[in-house]
């Protein structure tokens, strides 16, 4: 059990020293927080980003219910397994505009999470990002030269300890307390040219930087239930509430050089802002509410397919620093659907061989589409993809590596706006184990 609890505080070490950096290459987190991070494991983003289903051997980020489920009654009704996930995911961006294309990449470790059962109780804790930074844009003057530069970095992450209760035999309830921490920084530079369009030698730079902390809860409630003696009726919804985060704020301007070789920055000058005075020094961030429901039908250990709906009031989303004056931009209510599934040949060919190993595959499927709730230049910044994906046994017990892909696209090249197609990969590990089971003895 020592070897398990030492791999478990690797993996969250591990987690919480990339957690601040880029995970994600889009030019849309130029906006507000930030892109927002799908909340899910690989398994539920394989299947178009379908949470509803859980079961006793996978851990599931979304629905806090999850932590108290039934016990394993295809092995003489054992309790459920301590349950172990960490994933990462790799994505390429291409961006499109009317004006012409570019690419980009991103990777980043997207969570890490434990799930430990109590009898009818369960707990879990962990850590995952909620939105990501990361862009660095330009836009160009009447002679095709640089007028503005601007790049950010950072984001919001999230600490969760979930506890669930299992009221009876498919029915579970449960509530996740969640801290949410994290910085953004970003820059401005405006430049400028002499009579003879030639740069001149010092420019201006603006600095901001972000530093956002508070808690919010997420409440969830699972059923599920036998409709016949092979079909499974799945039911799930969560809600998490409205909430507000601290942001504390620094405003800087700078003279800069920029090499003309390589394109280094070098600072000559830095004069802060007082905040204080213009009351911006620590300002609320209002965390829009969020409900999903989602509802499907399966053979038990068989198949499955179901479909789920989560609506977020992202038009409240508010942060006076982050307002911008720019009325061509604006936050509108969100919107997503998510249609999944999985197949497993034979869940209990267990006899050794490669064929038997094959059986037991599990193969995902699904797409999904959302209105992300951002609107510039009154087009609705929306977002589809299809993904697929495929578990693999590993060692003894349930335990299991999980592979991803999703094709997809986000945004449109109408209004001067940029059109993201991305290829995502996903890659992660889910481990299970009775740590406190007593060993037996003839």
């Amino acid at each position: 059990m020592i070897k398990k609890l030492v791999l478990v505080f690797i993996a969250f070490s591990t987690f919480q020293s990339y957690a601040q950096q880029r995970g994600t290459a889009s030019p849309y987190s130029f906006y507000g927080i930030g892109s927002l991070k799908f909340k899910g494991t690989v398994e539920n983003r394989s299947m178009g980003g379908l949470s509803i289903y859980i079961d006793s051997i996978h851990v599931n980020v979304r629905n806090p219910a999850s932590n108290a489920t039934d016990n394993l009654v295809n092995y003489n009704n054992e309790s459920r397994p301590v349950k172990f996930s960490v994933g990462g995911s790799h994505s390429s961006i291409g961006l499109k505009s009317s004006s012409g294309s570019d690419n980009s990449s991103s990777t980043s470790f997207d969570y890490v999470a434990l799930s430990l059962p109590l009898g009818k109780f369960g707990v879990g804790f962990g850590l995952l990002p909620y939105t990501s930074v990361g862009y660095r844009l330009e836009s160009l003057n009447d002679n095709g030269d640089i007028s503005n530069r601007f790049s950010g970095q950072g984001g919001l992450n999230k600490v969760y300890f979930g506890l669930g209760y299992l009221i009876k035999k498919g029915l579970s309830v449960g509530i996740d307390a969640n801290y949410n921490f994290g910085s953004i920084q970003n820059s401005a530079i405006e430049f400028l040219y002499d009579d003879e369009e030639v740069p001149i030698l010092n420019q201006s730079k603006e600095n901001n930087r972000s530093d956002l902390s508070g808690l919010n809860v997420n409440l969830g409630v699972s059923y599920k239930i036998m409709l016949n003696n092979k079909l499974q009726l799945v039911s799930g919804m969560t809600y998490t509430p409205k909430s507000n985060l601290t942001s504390s704020n620094e405003r800087s301007f700078s003279t800069i050089t920029i090499s003309s070789s390589t394109g280094q920055e070098f600072e000559n000058n830095t004069v802060d802002v007082d905040l204080d005075q213009m009351g911006l020094k620590e300002t609320d961030l209002v965390l829009p509410s969020k409900f999903s429901f989602g509802l499907g039908i399966g053979e038990v250990r068989k198949w499955f397919i179901g479909i789920e709906s989560e609506h977020q009031r992202t038009s409240d989303f508010s942060n006076e620093l982050y307002t911008n004056t720019n009325t061509s931009v604006k936050y509108e209510n969100s919107t997503s659907i998510s249609l999944g599934g999985f197949y497993i040949p034979d869940y209990n060919s267990y006899d050794n061989s490669i064929s038997s190993s094959l059986k037991r595959l599990v193969y995902r499927g699904g797409l999904h589409y959302e209105t992300t709730g951002l609107n510039i230049n009154s087009e609705s910044i929306n977002e589809f993809g299809i993904s697929f994906g495929v578990g693999i046994p590993v060692g003894t017990m349930f335990s299991n590596a999980n592979l991803g892909f999703e094709l997809g696209k986000r945004g449109t090249t109408k209004s001067n706006l940029i059109q993201e197609n991305f290829i995502n990969f996903q890659i992660s590990l889910s481990l299970n184990d009775r740590w406190f089971r007593k060993s037996k003895y003839k």
